[in-house]
Protein backbone atom coordinates (compact mmCIF):
# COMPACT_ATOMS: atom_id res chain seq x y z
CA UNK A 1 0.00 0.00 0.00
CA UNK A 2 1.04 3.79 -0.99
CA UNK A 3 1.64 5.90 1.71
CA UNK A 4 -0.30 8.78 1.30
CA UNK A 5 1.55 12.31 2.95
CA UNK A 6 -0.86 15.14 3.55
CA UNK A 7 0.38 19.05 3.55
CA UNK A 8 -0.97 20.93 6.55
CA UNK A 9 -1.59 24.60 6.96
CA UNK A 10 1.63 26.64 8.31
CA UNK A 11 0.95 28.18 11.61
CA UNK A 12 0.95 31.45 10.25
CA UNK A 13 -2.56 30.62 8.55
CA UNK A 14 -5.16 32.73 10.86
CA UNK A 15 -7.21 29.21 11.07
CA UNK A 16 -5.11 26.97 12.02
CA UNK A 17 -6.37 25.07 15.28
CA UNK A 18 -3.77 25.75 18.54
CA UNK A 19 -2.00 22.48 18.58
CA UNK A 20 -1.03 20.76 22.04
CA UNK A 21 2.85 21.32 23.06
CA UNK A 22 4.39 18.16 22.44
CA UNK A 23 5.57 16.22 25.40
CA UNK A 24 7.89 13.58 24.43
CA UNK A 25 10.74 13.60 21.46
CA UNK A 26 11.79 10.67 19.91
CA UNK A 27 14.10 9.68 17.32
CA UNK A 28 13.19 8.51 14.31
CA UNK A 29 15.40 5.68 13.87
CA UNK A 30 13.08 4.43 17.40
CA UNK A 31 9.79 5.44 15.99
CA UNK A 32 9.89 3.78 12.73
CA UNK A 33 10.88 -0.02 13.67
CA UNK A 34 7.76 0.21 16.43
CA UNK A 35 5.48 1.62 14.23
CA UNK A 36 6.50 -0.71 10.94
CA UNK A 37 6.00 -3.74 13.66
CA UNK A 38 2.52 -2.30 14.73
CA UNK A 39 1.58 -1.77 11.02
CA UNK A 40 2.83 -4.91 9.82
CA UNK A 41 0.80 -7.09 12.48
CA UNK A 42 -2.22 -5.03 12.29
CA UNK A 43 -2.83 -3.65 15.87
CA UNK A 44 -6.00 -1.75 16.62
CA UNK A 45 -4.23 0.31 18.44
CA UNK A 46 -2.71 2.20 15.83
CA UNK A 47 -5.73 2.74 14.12
CA UNK A 48 -6.67 5.25 17.09
CA UNK A 49 -3.52 7.51 15.92
CA UNK A 50 -4.08 7.19 12.26
CA UNK A 51 -5.31 11.34 12.14
CA UNK A 52 -3.07 12.66 14.48
CA UNK A 53 -0.43 15.26 12.89
CA UNK A 54 3.33 14.51 12.88
CA UNK A 55 5.71 17.54 12.74
CA UNK A 56 8.60 16.61 10.86
CA UNK A 57 11.46 18.77 8.98
CA UNK A 58 11.07 20.47 6.06
CA UNK A 59 14.18 18.37 4.44
CA UNK A 60 12.34 15.21 5.37
CA UNK A 61 9.34 16.08 3.89
CA UNK A 62 11.01 16.94 0.29
CA UNK A 63 12.79 13.45 0.81
CA UNK A 64 9.37 12.24 1.25
CA UNK A 65 7.63 13.89 -1.35
CA UNK A 66 10.43 12.78 -4.05
CA UNK A 67 10.31 9.21 -2.74
CA UNK A 68 6.71 9.03 -3.11
CA UNK A 69 6.93 10.20 -6.81
CA UNK A 70 10.32 7.06 -7.48
CA UNK A 71 9.67 4.44 -9.67
CA UNK A 72 13.04 1.78 -9.41
CA UNK A 73 14.26 1.14 -12.88
CA UNK A 74 14.40 -2.70 -13.77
Amino acid sequence: MAAHLRVYRSEDDAETLPLPTPTVRVCLADLLPLVALAHRNNYAWLQDFLDDEVRISEDLYEVLQAFRCYRPSA
